[in-house]
C-alpha cells in the first residue's frame, strides 16, 4: 500500500515518507460541501479545535450524534440548517469532477504559493474520502497543520459570500479575545465585536443539577 501511494502523490513539489507528506512551492485547495462520507473527519476536526482550546473534557460528541445533526433524512434547505464546508488540500491541481451531483454549492478552487514547506503528518488518517470520480489519492482534509497560510481568510470569505448571496443578515461566530491574531483577523475582515455580550456555557456538575428537574417538577404537580 505504501509504495502505491508513494507513486501516486510524489510530485515535483511534494514527497511522501513514513506516512507523512511534505508539500513545497504550491498547494492546491478545494472548499466543498461535506457529505456523510466525511463524518469521521468532521468528528476529528471538532476534536482538534477542542484540543487547541484545552476543552477536550467538554467534547461529548460522537459520530452518530453528529450524523443525526448534520445528515438528516429530510434536511432543511441548504444553509438554513446545519451545514459543513470542508477545506481540502493537495500537492497537485484539482480537476473537474466526473461524478457531478447537484449539491447546491459549487466547490471553490484556489492555489497558494508557499513561503515554507507544509507537513501533513497524518496521511492515512486525513486522506479525503470524497469520491469525485477521478481517483485522486493525494487529497487531504486540512486541519491544524495548515495555519498561517491564508486558508482561514479563504474559509471566512467563502462563508461570508454564501451569507451575502443568500440574503442572510449577518455571519455570527465566537471570537477568542485572548487570541490577538484571531481577534485582529476578524476585525480586519469587517466583523463588529459586541463587548456588551459574553459567551456563556452551562456544563459539568452545574448542568447535571438539572438532570432530574423535569421529573421532579412533574412529581410536585
Amino acid at each position: 500500500m505504501a509504495s502505491a501511494i508513494s507513486e501516486t502523490i510524489t510530485t515535483s513539489n511534494s514527497s511522501l515518507e513514513n506516512n507523512k507528506v511534505t508539500i513545497t512551492e504550491k498547494i492546491y485547495t478545494r472548499v466543498r460541501l461535506a457529505t456523510k462520507a466525511d463524518l469521521y473527519h468532521i468528528y476529528q476536526l471538532f476534536y482538534q479545535i477542542h484540543v487547541y482550546h484545552n476543552y477536550t473534557h467538554l467534547y461529548k460528541a460522537t459520530e452518530p450524534s453528529l450524523a443525526n445533526l448534520l445528515f438528516k433524512e429530510n434536511p432543511l434547505p441548504l444553509f438554513y440548517g446545519p451545514s459543513v464546508l470542508l477545506l481540502e488540500v493537495s500537492p497537485t491541481p484539482f480537476i473537474e469532477p466526473k461524478n457531478t451531483t447537484d449539491e447546491g454549492f459549487k466547490p471553490v478552487l484556489t492555489t497558494f504559493d508557499l513561503k515554507f514547506p507544509v507537513l501533513e503528518g497524518q496521511v492515512d488518517e486525513f486522506r479525503s474520502k470524497y469520491d469525485d470520480g477521478n481517483d485522486k489519492r493525494d487529497v487531504f482534509i486540512a486541519g491544524e497543520s495548515y495555519r498561517k497560510l491564508g486558508m482561514g481568510k479563504l474559509l471566512f470569505g467563502t462563508v461570508s459570500s454564501i451569507a451575502a448571496n443568500n440574503g442572510f443578515v449577518s455571519v455570527d461566530g465566537i471570537v477568542a479575545v485572548w487570541n490577538k491574531k484571531s481577534y485582529d483577523f476578524y476585525i480586519d475582515n469587517g466583523v463588529e465585536i459586541f463587548d456588551e455580550f459574553r459567551y456563556g456555557k452551562l456544563h459539568g456538575e452545574n448542568l447535571k443539577k438539572y438532570a432530574d428537574k423535569e421529573k421532579n417538577d412533574e412529581g410536585s404537580c
